[in-house]
């Protein structure tokens, strides 16, 4: 039954690459919530999915509800009507089935984008994305090439429970054969795609529910149908000398506004929006501690194995002799996210002050803003001995 639906969808995909072969890429639609200057994280990725899918029929979307509903989060909004039921597939409630599909839609050439409502779900294809998708290329030497993007929202929402809100940046990061992209802005999540869709490998596209509804400045040569982010490349946000704040997904926004607030107290903070996973862009990261001396990395995922623990540890590895402070993570606490609202808060990073405990010092998990300030200014009346820039006051 597979092999019938594979030569279906490739004899009417090969149809429509006869008939639109010369095809460019189409100007921008009128998106709803876009104006001339900002653009929401959802009509960035509606964008980047339709200008791709009008520049190369070889790509089309396929997953739960992305045609008839449009999305289960709008984001496919528009593309059935444009594309038809061949390049827009709805599929059953079936993550092993639909990905298993797309991986071997990519053997035979073609570009499927895989969306999973989300990414808690891609457990059920992680043989799939895993061994079939990321391996392939290495063990057949290269002559198999993977072009296939797995995206969808990755991390916690609100209120949906342990099953609904784990971050698998640090899963999928570790595993050779992928590419893992986690945009913050409208511009990430449009040029990244883009350059998802492009990319001959496999790649997980970790998006952000909550930052699908924001808004963000574009420019025009993101409004480009060219526009392009390079796959492995930092950004920095905001540039500082005192201190590195490392971040990537949503909390790149609460380090902005970290930032913000310790630049009322004479602290500059620089920002560094990670945006690529795998490949990670450590001479970025190397060369701003090199500068301001001290990092923080902030993520939402579990502390242990984590984003920000690799980035630690290439620091310490490459940058040692420039730290005059030991690096700290600040992450998620190291439990299953809880219901509860209350409780739920507690267990992710936030951008108010910290609480405090007994001994009235900051809890390092969940409040974390002055954190920052801590270990600035804990750290910086210290002597230049290396025994002393180990030690914690």
């Amino acid at each position: 039954m597979l092999g019938i639906l594979r030569q279906t969808v490739v004899a009417k995909l090969n149809h429509a690459l006869n008939c639109e072969q010369g095809i460019g890429a189409v100007a921008l639609r009128a998106y709803s919530s876009s104006s001339a200057n900002k653009m929401t994280v959802r009509d960035a990725i509606n964008s980047a999915l339709d200008e791709e899918m009008s520049a190369d029929p070889k790509v089309f979307m396929m997953g739960e509800e992305v045609g008839e509903y449009q999305g289960a989060y709008k984001i496919t909004k528009g593309l059935l009507d444009k594309y038809g039921p061949e390049r827009v597939v709805d599929t059953p409630i079936t993550e092993a089935g639909f990905t298993g599909i797309g991986v071997g839609a990519a053997y035979h050439g073609l570009r499927p984008v895989v969306e999973f409502m989300t990414f808690n779900f891609s457990m059920q294809a992680i043989d799939h994305i895993i061994n079939s998708a990321a391996k392939s290329n290495y063990m057949s030497a290269g002559q198999i090439s993977v072009p296939i993007v797995f995206r969808g929202p990755n991390g916690a929402a609100s209120g949906v429970g342990a099953q609904h809100s784990q971050c698998y940046a640090a899963w999928f990061g570790s595993c050779p054969g992928l590419k893992v992209l986690a945009p913050y802005s409208a511009e990430d999540a449009r040029g990244l795609l883009k350059a998802a869709i492009r990319d001959p490998d496999p790649v997980v596209f970790l998006e952000n529910e909550l930052l699908y509804g924001e808004s963000f400045p574009v420019s025009a040569e993101t409004l480009d149908s060219s526009f392009c982010v390079p796959i492995g490349k930092a950004k920095i946000e905001r540039e500082g000398k005192d201190v590195t704040i490392v971040a990537y997904s949503k909390m790149v926004g609460f380090s902005l506004q970290a930032a913000d607030i310790l630049a009322k107290e004479g602290i500059n903070a620089e920002v560094i929006n990670l945006r690529s996973i795998r490949p990670l862009d450590r001479s970025a990261v190397n060369a701003s501690v090199r500068k301001t001396n001290r990092i923080v990395t902030v993520e939402e995922g579990f502390p242990q194995h984590g984003v920000g623990a690799e980035i630690c540890a290439t620091v310490v590895e490459d940058s040692f002799e420039y730290l005059d402070a030991p690096v700290e993570r600040i992450a998620g606490a190291d439990v299953p996210t809880p219901y509860a609202a209350n409780i739920e808060r507690m267990a992710f990073p936030q951008q108010k002050e910290p609480a405090t405990d007994q001994d009235n010092q900051p809890h390092k998990e969940g409040f974390w803003c002055s954190s920052v300030k801590i270990i600035v200014l804990a750290r910086i009346s210290f002597d230049d001995s290396p025994l002393s820039l180990l030690t914690r006051s």
